[in-house]
């Protein structure tokens, strides 16, 4: 069952090319249930990356612009009275979808932002006392630019809990970006993608995670990352019980993408800084960026033995 996500790195590796790497992660994020973050600099491919993944793998998905004078209930939607039925009707937003693909996420207000936090954890969206449960599978793909660039919001430690994995595309190289020049339009790829993959296979997918096994000194190798991340001084704060979660499910999900009904160290490696660099914050001002936070992960990672 897991072949068929191959198949979908493949085909999104067509559009998004140079990226092997990144779309694999991507897609471990989504095997794994979670919410995933492309943080990058304008036009490197992160929203073509989402429109691919969400095409390849056969879900619905709806695109929102996230600009200053966005509203929550321009994403939840809205009641508005209807004078032929003489009471209010609730009329969906676009996040009633299976993939909410979030552009410039971080362009909107914190207020806007916040309206984003019960869907992505709970699944459901509440508005006039009525709570409505979203299609299954649900997965936001947002896309963010950099936290110094003009007229931007920073997410907040609980938003940016919410996704499962941070990835940066970065620039291409050599190869890849002459394939880019000489190729079709990206654009014209995206209107000819074929699903590879349905939405019921993508849950049987996800529901077959639970029998990927984790051994218990896997288990205690997670949680020392953990601890380690609390107490070693390089973080302000360490990562949470939701976060050593999140790292464990997503090292199922890359052991399952490998083909091993049980997950290694070298599974949880591959996966800790895009489940983590985003959750810790460097206790340092010195080290206030994105990429300091990676590599305080990868000294993370050397420290803790396994």
């Amino acid at each position: 069952m897991f072949n068929k996500l191959h198949a979908v790195a493949r085909q999104v590796n067509q559009v998004v090319v140079g990226k092997d790497q990144q779309v694999r992660l991507a897609l471990t994020c989504m095997l794994a249930g979670g919410h995933l973050l492309l943080d990058d600099l304008p036009g490197v491919g992160k929203t073509t990356l989402a429109h691919a993944l969400a095409i390849s793998l056969g879900l619905k998905f709806n695109r929102v612009q996230f600009t200053s004078d966005l509203l929550p209930a321009d994403v939840a939607g809205i009641s508005i009275y209807e004078r032929e039925k003489s009471e209010f009707v609730f009329h969906p937003g676009p996040i009633f979808t299976q993939v909410l693909l979030a552009d410039e996420i971080n362009r909107a207000t914190p207020k806007t932002q916040s309206g984003l936090l019960e869907a992505m954890e709970e699944r459901q969206v509440s508005a006039d006392g009525v709570t409505r449960p979203l299609p299954r599978p649900f997965f936001v793909i947002a896309t963010q630019n950099p936290a110094n660039q003009v007229g931007v919001f920073p997410l907040p430690e609980s938003q940016l809990d919410r996704f499962l994995m941070c990835l940066t595309l970065g620039y291409p190289d050599a190869a890849a970006e002459r394939a880019l020049l000489m190729g079709e339009d990206r654009r014209s790829m995206l209107k000819t993608l074929e699903p590879a993959m349905q939405p019921a296979e993508l849950s049987v997918a996800q529901r077959a995670l639970k029998e990927i096994h984790a051994s218990s000194s896997l288990v205690t190798y997670v949680q020392a990352l953990a601890q380690a991340s609390r107490q070693n001084g390089l973080f302000a704060e360490g990562l949470s019980p939701r976060a050593a979660l999140a790292l464990l499910q997503a090292g199922r999900a890359w052991a399952a993408l490998e083909g091993r009904d049980h997950v290694l160290p070298e599974d949880i490696q591959a996966v800790l800084v895009p489940v983590c660099a985003h959750r810790l914050r460097p206790l340092r001002a010195a080290h206030g960026t994105a990429v300091a936070s990676r590599d305080l992960v990868l000294q993370l990672q050397k420290s803790v033995p396994v």
